[in-house]
């Protein structure tokens, strides 16, 4: 999408792209799930250095963006993974900076693991779906008891990205007072990982229990109680950069189909030249620009925090989430037997694309959220 992009944003993209390309090619995706160990920690210091896990976080805490918008230069980078279905920490970890920053001077002080987030020194991950639950972030089934000045954290969480992988588990909980935060270290007595399986290639979950891990007040992100808006402003960000790296993924794959279409004859003629073929691709091109256009309307209005930020996101939600995958499946259909099998990229695309259609909200999941947005 260079939808209003700046000359800068447009040098950031360039610098992006170029380092992807570099490293993390599909090739290299195939490696790391052959190798089954998610991705290299020095490549992602290496991501770190770009700054892509330091435009949500304010100058004065050592953050800062190429053009000021954090958000929106955020989706240049999620643009830029989807392309080549890349590996690494920048959805879950931008979530959880999200809400340290958010919550920032409004309880306890988290400046020293945003700091080790941002250097891409350390890993964050956001446990916000419940054991055996659908999406319900503000009604977590895991809880915190108050204990002697501490909190003691029971219940399991599923579907927490690379748990394996990170530093700091950011967990909603249930407290007395409403819903809560907490900061926990992986490290921490009585936390249990255990590693899912995942469609995603490269994209590890786990489900990860609390057995009474008890942690200091000073582990609560802002105020004891006050989480829902920490989690609206956390799962905007989620969506908004969840859509535009699928809005990438659909990209490179229409372009590679299109070209695909050129290079490849029947009965002398090349496919693109079919004219039932040229409708299909007309109506792909469309919801292409359909998605990246909702896209781009919710990540200025998160940028902004306008006041329809939240319906826009759902609808972009839910538009590419529908979409995406009636595109990608088209375009496997447009290669023909070539398309299904495992050697082709498609499939990576494709298992991309279904995670993130199901992740952070599916599109029905969206479509009752926009429904009582609009009876409020």
């Amino acid at each position: 999408m260079d939808f209003d992009l700046s000359a800068d944003q447009k040098l950031f993209r360039s610098t992006t792209r170029s380092f992807l390309q570099k490293e993390a090619t599909l090739e290299k995706i195939r490696e790391l799930s052959d190798a089954g160990g998610g991705f290299d920690r020095d490549w992602w210091t290496r991501a770190g250095e770009l700054g892509w896990v330091a435009m949500l976080v304010p100058e004065e805490l050592g953050g800062g963006s190429v053009s000021g918008e954090g958000v929106r230069d955020l989706t240049i980078v999620a643009e830029e993974l989807g392309r080549l279905v890349a590996p690494g920490a920048f959805l879950a970890t931008n979530v959880v900076i999200a809400g340290l920053v958010e919550a920032s001077g409004d309880g306890p002080d988290h400046s020293e693991a945003i700091e080790a987030l941002m250097s891409a020194e350390a890993i964050g991950t956001w446990a916000v779906y419940d054991e055996g639950a659908g999406w319900d972030p503000l009604s977590p089934k895991v809880t915190a008891k108050e204990a002697q000045g501490s909190y003691v954290i029971d219940g399991v969480k599923d579907r927490v990205e690379l748990a394996d992988q990170a530093d700091y588990v950011l967990v909603t909980a249930a407290t007395d007072q409403g819903p809560t935060q907490f900061l926990v270290p992986t490290s921490a007595t009585g936390l249990g990982i255990d590693l899912s399986w995942s469609l995603d290639m490269v994209r590890h979950f786990a489900r990860v229990s609390f057995d009474s891990v008890e942690v200091p007040a000073s582990a609560v992100v802002g105020q004891v109680g006050g989480a829902a808006d920490l989690i609206e402003r956390q799962l905007q960000i989620a969506a908004v950069l969840q859509c535009a790296e699928t809005c990438g993924a659909l990209e490179a794959v229409f372009e590679f189909t299109t070209q695909w279409a050129f290079d490849r004859f029947s009965f002398g003629r090349p496919l693109a030249s079919y004219q039932a073929l040229k409708h299909r691709f007309a109506d792909m091109k469309m919801w292409l620009e359909a998605c990246q256009a909702t896209t781009s309307a919710a990540a200025h209005a998160v940028q902004d925090r306008s006041e329809d930020a939240a319906e826009l996101v759902s609808v972009a939600k839910s538009y590419v989430g529908s979409k995406s995958l009636v595109i990608i499946q088209d375009c496997v259909q447009m290669h023909g037997g070539l398309g299904v099998t495992w050697e082709h990229d498609l499939h990576l695309f494709l298992r991309r694309a279904t995670v993130n259609q199901a992740f952070y909200g599916t599109p029905e999941d969206h479509r009752r959220r926009i429904a009582d947005l609009i009876a409020l």
